[in-house]
């Protein structure tokens, strides 16, 4: 009998994508897949999308909770699988993930999670920029090299042993949470697309943009007093702070803050140069920013995309979907 995987989607007023996020789960190739949707208390048409395949869910909720990290939790909960993943509702799984996932966790036993490459799209699906990753360890972690979430599986009992999402992170709540994994447990990296994540106006990464600064501070001061991590923050602390610095400056960008997104990449290229060369990108971005050409900069970035992905749609459903939902 091949491996239970159990998938959650936690989903609050997202009807203009959530049938997709559910269909790309409920139509992988891979078909022992226990599906959990916690839904919010939406009131704008979700929960008529999520009866319509309520018969292919094996536990589904709408409830008020207290946010992302609790639904996410509420489903963990419920969750027998000997693998684990969560698919927000606005993104999807790619054809394929699931299958591959299960593959790699089988081919070696300590592995406590597996994720793969990440595609980032518009409202629209229009291909805005391909996330290729390396192999990660906890230092590169711990020094804000992000995955794309939906593109990550757990083993269960390595979940178990770290505890679930941390409900007092409400922006990094997953990257904390790869870090504690990666604390005690092997990662590993397969380099196939898995999922596509949506930034659009109402996603938190653009409405909420600088507090994940805030969020990643709190993530190294825990960490300093771990006793898992604690020697590895001390020995690694001018990385980490740069890491830091990039990561805050690259937030502060997206808010529009252009001259502390500068301050602190200029932290950063005195704590650890080879940490900023990695964003030159970000770099010229803040710094055009900061000076009054944003716009000049957008265009710039506009025509980049253009001439790299060719102005791609990703078509999801051409891509591994049936054609007709169920009536």
């Amino acid at each position: 009998m091949p491996p239970l995987v159990s998938i959650v989607t936690p989903s609050y007023n997202q009807v203009p994508y959530l049938e997709v996020a559910l269909r790309s789960v409920l139509e992988q190739d891979y078909a022992n897949i226990e599906y959990i949707v916690i839904d919010g208390g939406s009131t704008d048409g979700s929960l008529e999308i999520i009866e319509q395949y309520q018969d292919r869910l094996a536990y589904w909720v709408s409830e008020r909770d207290k946010g992302q990290a609790e639904a996410i939790n509420k489903g963990m909960r419920h969750a027998t699988g000997d693998i684990i993943g969560w698919i927000n509702s606005d993104d999807a799984l790619l054809p394929g993930a699931v299958s591959q996932a299960v593959e790699e966790l089988k081919s070696d036993s300590d592995l406590g999670m597996v994720y793969g490459d990440g595609l980032m799209v518009d409202s629209d699906l229009m291909l805005l920029d391909r996330h290729t990753y390396k192999q990660l360890s906890v230092l590169d972690l711990l020094c804000f090299e992000v995955i794309l979430q939906p593109t990550v599986f757990m083993r269960r009992s390595a979940l178990a042993d770290v505890g679930y999402l941390n409900e007092d992170y409400h922006l990094i709540l997953d990257h904390e949470l790869w870090v504690r994994l990666a604390s005690r447990y092997l990662l590993s990296h397969v380099s196939e697309f898995w999922a596509i994540e949506r930034t659009h106006e109402s996603a938190k990464t653009i409405q909420h943009a600088a507090g994940f600064v805030e969020e990643a501070r709190r993530l190294i001061d825990w960490a300093a007093g771990s006793e898992d991590l604690s020697a590895l923050v001390v020995s690694e602390n001018r990385r980490i702070e740069a890491g830091y610095n990039v990561f805050a400056a690259r937030r502060l960008i997206d808010a529009d803050e252009f001259g502390e997104a500068v301050r602190h990449l200029s932290l950063a290229m005195r704590l650890h140069p080879p940490t900023v060369a990695k964003y030159w990108y970000k770099v010229v971005q803040a710094v055009f920013s900061a000076l009054g050409f944003s716009e000049a900069f957008m265009w710039y970035r506009r025509n980049r995309r253009s001439v790299t992905h060719g102005g791609q749609y990703i078509d999801v459903l051409s891509e591994g979907l049936s054609e007709d939902p169920p009536s």
